[in-house]
């Protein structure tokens, strides 16, 4: 049946006020858009000018920061809240060196409240809405997350606010009487010695039974990709400086009972401003290092690490590969974990832990270390003018 002409203009009259309704709403959300564009550059510039002012009342010009102090945080208001006490318990007397930051990744409400409530802590927010491309199929998109948030908290401490170092703990961490003091007198290592990349306050073998000597500090080649470290190297302490309580979180609770929780936390103050560290020089080091490696008793054999049981002074065991480095490092009961030819917390190759909690080091030797350890003293030897070689 035809329609009317009457009724194809009721129709086309219904479009066309359609048409402008339609055009109306899109000229009202532009317009909506680009208000709440300005609004964002307002909030922006006040933000910034709120962190500026914080920041200058943290920091005392009479006082240079040692570091600023940055806790990592996302959507655990709960373990943020623990971490925070736990810092604040030994940070107040020395705020002026220490200047405290939180940094959250996202829009977590419960959190930023929490953030906001300490009036001694300058808050960072992080928004980052573009969509994660991970490099290999499988892999999480919350570690990219959290090296986007990492980059971007990095570049506001060292770049726009200036800070010289940065102290990094995650939302998960309680820290150790002596963290303060640690960090300050390790920060003159890491400005005299170059092949130093950065101080750590983690024994990734710092479980009870492997640690003894709250004073003792070794070398590390963490981070392990060669690419990243470039032949420098961290200090570690013995025993750690740092507890991760966070069982859960984006590594979801992954080796937490085994390796994290017998973590022993260090409760000893030692006064470190006090202590020589001169022997955590490179040349130094190395050269002590390698004798203590060298008069350790060789052990020999699969059944190397039952021998170890029955020793009553330092041993060194050799692995020839990863496979065997893991072998030996289960019997053991430490990390296993190995990366681009590193095992964790090695030196040259070695890994060192103390056996039973006493003093007794246990030294688990790559095929290559002692050779590394005797060129690298030679070497030094001969700078030094010593033309005598080195027997390590």
């Amino acid at each position: 049946m035809a329609r009317s002409p009457c009724d194809l203009r009721i129709l086309l009259v219904a479009a066309a006020a359609a048409f402008i309704y339609i055009q109306e709403k899109i000229v009202a959300l532009e317009e909506m858009k680009i208000r709440q564009d300005e609004e964002r550059v307002h909030l922006k510039i006040l933000i910034q000018d709120l962190e500026k002012r914080s920041v200058q009342t943290l920091v005392n010009n009479n006082v240079a920061p040692v570091a600023a102090v940055v806790v990592m945080a996302c959507n655990r208001p709960d373990y943020l809240q623990r971490t925070v006490e736990s810092i604040l318990k030994y940070q107040t007397s020395v705020a002026s060196k220490f200047p405290l930051f939180i940094s959250q990744d996202g829009i977590n409400g419960e959190v930023k409240k929490k953030a906001l409530s300490y009036n001694e802590i300058t808050y960072m927010q992080h928004l980052d809405l573009e969509p994660v491309r991970t490099e290999r199929p499988g892999e999480l998109i919350a570690y990219y997350k959290i090296a986007k948030h990492y980059k971007w908290a990095l570049d506001e401490l060292f770049i726009k606010h200036n800070f010289a170092r940065v102290i990094i703990l995650e939302d998960d961490m309680e820290i150790a009487p002596d963290f303060f003091d640690y960090f300050e007198a390790a920060a003159k290592l890491l400005d005299n010695d170059k092949t130093i990349m950065a101080v750590s306050s983690w024994n990734d073998n710092g479980q009870k039974q492997f640690v003894y000597d709250p004073n003792f500090t070794y070398w590390d080649d963490w981070v392990r990709l060669k690419e990243v470290h470039r032949d420098r190297q961290f200090i570690r302490p013995e025993v750690c400086r740092t507890y991760n309580f966070g069982e859960h979180g984006s590594s979801m609770g992954q080796f937490f009972r085994q390796y994290l929780e017998p973590i022993k936390l260090n409760d000893a103050h030692i006064k470190w401003n006090s202590e020589d560290l001169s022997y955590l020089k490179e040349d130094k080091f190395l050269i002590q290092f390698g004798k203590d490696v060298a008069s350790a008793t060789p052990l020999h054999g699969s059944d190397a690490a039952l021998k170890a049981h029955n020793m009553d002074a330092d041993v060194r065991i050799q692995y020839n590969d990863q496979e065997d480095f893991e072998r030996i490092a289960r019997q053991f009961g430490i990390f296993e974990e190995w990366k681009d030819g590193i095992p964790r917390t090695a030196y040259k190759g070695v890994v060192v832990f103390r056996y039973k909690s006493s003093r007794r080091r246990i030294y688990l030797v790559g095929p290559d270390s002692l050779s590394q350890l005797r060129f690298l003293n030679w070497t030094y030897a001969r700078m030094k003018g010593n033309e005598i070689l080195i027997d390590i």
